[in-house]
């Protein structure tokens, strides 16, 4: 069991926290006629009295939303979509546009339908960045409308308006890099541990070990959000490309001297925060923690990941039931069938092999499948699109990288053997490549044409067969 302690009892006082002070702000609103969630809702509209009892207002409704259960909240969030723009003014607004043909009076009117077009909940929305913890509270709301507006079209819209603001709000030039150390306060190291989405975390020695001298870790803070990190990425400083991650998260393993190593590896990144999904941080991270680590230690030339593959095995599933297209060349599936004897099929045999409890084990296993599953994980990352974006990557992770100006360096085979690793990537991890000086371009070249640059080594896995 992990002995650090679940990070829902973090969460769980901080929510005791917030609640105590909107509860208190709440206090000094107190009734105001209809004190039905409809009625805080236009009573915030309506934006009677100042600065401070607006906030009060707002601090009162976020109370209320959280003192309700699912179907409550439910409700709550149905009643606030339900604060739409006004289709008869809206209709009056693009009329009165259609029909102008003075330039002078086309602008005032284009500009009078972009404030008739912003719905007020749009405002209503807005007015909770001014309470504490305001902004979190908006992020975990649109969490929640991601899954349910699934089902609901009315909540899909409002959680569009939601994503625009938070869009705008969490642009990178209002976010901060923060490195964080074994010095950090334990109230951000329990929120990294419950964020780790990649390697768990396993015990506060593990943690200690990946904020070594090193190690890195950076993270991209919100000023509205200061102890909530948005995105955070765990940095090995090594000797050349890291090809295991579990040797490469052992604690047992010496500390080298972060000015002697020639290389970073990125071997996790993960998003913190789920009301965010869709507002991309991670490019930038990259790039931003590639310059940091470049001026702190002029010795480090190479800058690489240790990367999944997650649906690697997936597709390789779907390709060993498929028998219409052949598997490998034939001398490839001949000298398989000869390692692997017992089955009359390369398909089988993989199959068949990679089923074995522990095959990871087997030396001679290992040995039979490693030329196929490095060939077709080539072919894989390099060749397969994604279903309706032909000139996108299928896995996500290559996607993800190649997006950021990456290339595809080496595949190592039985790089991540722990149950997750063998499950998605059948134990295979890859090492995309940042060259500082080609991550603008390699970015071009697969944003406008599809492009996904390799290594030749890779490039050769995956030429001269289908």
């Amino acid at each position: 069991m992990n002995e650090i302690a679940a990070s829902t009892g973090l969460f769980d006082r901080a929510l005791r926290r917030i609640t105590t002070v909107w509860r208190d702000m709440a206090a000094s609103v107190g009734r105001e006629g209809d004190d039905s969630i409809l009625g805080q809702m236009q009573a915030c509209l309506a934006g009677r009295g100042g600065e401070v009892s607006a906030r009060n207002r707002a601090a009162k409704l976020a109370e209320t939303y959280l003192g309700l259960d699912e179907a409550g909240r439910r409700e709550f969030l149905k009643t606030l979509a339900g604060f739409d723009s006004d289709p008869e003014a809206l209709a009056q607004a693009y009329e009165a546009l259609a029909a102008a043909t003075d330039p002078a009076q086309q602008v005032a009117l284009r500009a009078r339908l972009r404030r008739v077009l912003e719905p007020p909940r749009a405002r209503l929305l807005t007015q909770f960045t001014s309470i504490p913890d305001g902004m979190k509270f908006l992020v975990d709301l649109r969490a929640t409308l991601l899954e349910a507006g699934k089902s609901d079209p009315h909540l899909a819209a409002l959680e569009a308006d939601l994503k625009y603001l938070l869009a705008n709000w969490f642009d990178l030039s209002f976010l901060e890099l923060q490195r964080i150390d074994w010095s950090s306060p334990a109230s951000l190291l329990e929120r990294l541990v419950g964020y780790e989405a990649v390697h768990e975390i396993r015990s506060w020695r593990d943690l200690k070990n990946r904020l070594d001298s090193d190690r890195r870790c950076y993270a991209f803070f919100h000023p509205r959000m200061k102890f909530e990190p948005l995105i955070f990425v765990e940095v090995a400083l090594v000797e050349g490309l890291a090809n295991n991650v579990q040797h490469l998260l052992d604690p047992k393993a010496p500390v080298l001297d972060p000015r002697q190593v020639d290389t970073a590896i990125f071997y996790s990144i993960s998003n913190c925060q789920r009301g965010l999904a869709g507002i991309s941080f991670g490019n930038f991270l990259i790039k931003h923690v590639v310059e940091v680590l470049s001026g702190e230690f002029r010795n480090l030339k190479n800058f690489a990941t240790l990367s999944p593959i997650p649906g690697f095995r997936a597709w390789l599933d779907e390709r060993l039931a498929a028998t219409d297209t052949p598997l490998l060349p034939e001398e490839e599936e001949a000298n398989l069938l000869k390692a692997l004897p017992g089955e009359t099929d390369a398909r089988a045999a993989i199959a068949a092999a990679l089923k074995r409890r522990g095959w990871h084990r087997d030396p001679a296993i290992v040995k039979a499948l490693e030329p196929a599953l490095l060939r077709l994980s080539a072919r894989y990352l390099l060749v397969e699109a994604h279903p309706g974006a032909p000139r996108k990557a299928r896995d996500p992770v290559a996607h993800f990288h190649l997006s950021n100006g990456a290339r595809i360096e080496r595949i190592n085979m039985r790089a991540d053997i722990s149950e997750r690793g063998l499950k998605e990537s059948a134990g295979l991890m890859v090492n995309y490549l940042y060259d500082p000086a080609k991550i603008e371009s390699y970015h071009e070249d697969y944003a406008g044409e599809g492009k996904r640059n390799a290594s030749t080594a890779v490039r050769r896995l995956a030429r001269g067969w289908q």
